[in-house]
């Protein structure tokens, strides 16, 4: 069978995985049109590319695959229809963006002297990536709420609460898919009459996607400083944002939460496997054999009496420094509107190698050895120098003292 493929360039390592399946031509993603998908059969997308009537019409794809765990821009209804397959990457770049949020709440707890056992945190959406930052922000101190109605409906479990029961916590982060209708629309889930509610001098975390949260709304918030401020990756009309919100808010970054080279590659892989089971094809490429080794595979603290926050936001910056990424964005300020929209395809298209915490052992002196558990948490491995071993106490921020 000779089989064609197009594919989104960004997508790393598609002509080297697919290759051995058929022909792979790569294009940019946005620029990918109906005439180059004339006598394709499979289509291999990200977030940026719409996948419906108007693209495929005409075509003969068999299979449209997306290398993300969003699928709001794939028309789903319409493959059904048609009969084409359709295969998604849900869950492949869970851990990178749990990580991210993590660095984020860690960076704040620097910037405003939070004690994270202090915190309250309401995590909205308990899929993948929701169910991993809660446990971990649970297991590093802080008192976590879980909204999830379509969970609630699903299992009746009393933890699971409505959502306006959790709008009076310290950071509330989002990570829900867009839906536009229906029961569990969440298309301006966080409208002003939503984040009206939330407790004063609170944050918005949003990791999941732009139009989730009304950004005129959240940009009026911040004015009249009702918030405290927000942690923006993901923006309404990507890439022309809102740029006069970019000032306004800590932390701002390309929609780049889940982009850990470990999580892009886990979802070519997954998309990789659908690919060959629909076509009946042996699997040969395995990603282990492309990635790279990683940068840093151990650090060593030299130790002191800082807060415990501290140190541990030092330990995540030598992997994942939140702050390059904030600082990149902001220069989107200088530029006009075409040129900014630009600039932030670019920052995306361009965007350096990060590595998960779990390919990095972090080795502390004797003094630091009550951060190991946090470390583990977080991620990391670690080793202690020159301490005997010890029972590991997975709530051991609780005990911090600032």
């Amino acid at each position: 069978m000779n089989i064609k493929i197009v594919a989104d360039e960004n997508i790393p390592f598609a002509a080297d995985a697919f290759a051995h399946i058929g022909s792979v031509e790569l294009f940019p993603g946005r620029e990918i049109k109906s005439a180059m998908l004339k006598n394709a059969d499979i289509l291999l997308v990200r977030s940026v590319t719409k996948v419906d009537a108007r693209l495929l019409h005409g075509s003969k794809i068999k299979m449209v695959c997306s290398v993300t765990i969003g699928v709001d821009h794939i028309d789903t209804k319409y493959l059904a229809g048609e009969k084409i397959a359709f295969a998604n990457a849900a869950g492949s770049n869970a851990n990178s963006v749990a990580e991210y949020v993590m660095a984020a709440v860690l960076e704040l707890a620097v910037r405003f002297d939070w004690q994270l056992s202090g915190l309250k945190m309401s995590v909205v959406g308990m899929g993948n990536i929701g169910k991993i930052v809660a446990r971990k922000a649970a297991e590093l101190g802080m008192t976590v709420l879980h909204n999830d109605p379509p969970l609630a409906r699903q299992t009746g479990a009393p933890h699971y609460l409505p959502l306006n029961d959790l709008l009076q916590a310290d950071i509330i982060t989002l990570h829900v898919p867009l839906t536009m209708s229906g029961r569990d629309k969440t298309y301006h889930l966080f409208d002003k009459n939503r984040i009206a509610r939330m407790k004063p001098g609170s944050v918005l975390i949003n990791s999941s996607r732009g139009a989730v949260v009304d950004n005129a709304a959240v940009k009026k918030a911040l004015q009249t400083r009702c918030l405290k401020t927000a942690v923006l990756d993901v923006w309404e009309n990507e890439p022309a944002i809102d740029r006069e919100l970019l000032p306004l808010i800590e932390l701002g970054t390309p929609h780049i939460a889940g982009y850990s080279l470990d999580g892009k590659v886990n979802g070519v892989f997954q998309v990789y496997q659908a690919v060959c089971k629909r076509f009946h094809i042996r699997p040969r490429w395995r990603p282990e054999n492309s990635l790279p080794e990683p940068e840093k595979k151990k650090i060593r603290l030299s130790g002191g009496e800082n807060r415990p926050e501290s140190l541990l936001a030092d330990t995540v910056r030598q992997i994942y420094d939140i702050r390059a990424d904030d600082v990149n964005l902001r220069k989107i300020q200088q530029l006009n509107e075409t040129d900014a929209a630009d600039y932030f395809e670019q920052l995306r298209k361009t965007y350096p190698v990060r590595r998960e915490f779990y390919h990095t052992t972090v080795i502390l002196p004797r003094e630091n050895g009550n951060l190991s558990s946090a470390l583990e948490i977080l991620g990391f491995k670690t080793g202690v120098k020159n301490l005997p071993e010890r029972k590991k106490n997975f709530r051991i921020l609780k005990t911090w003292k600032a």
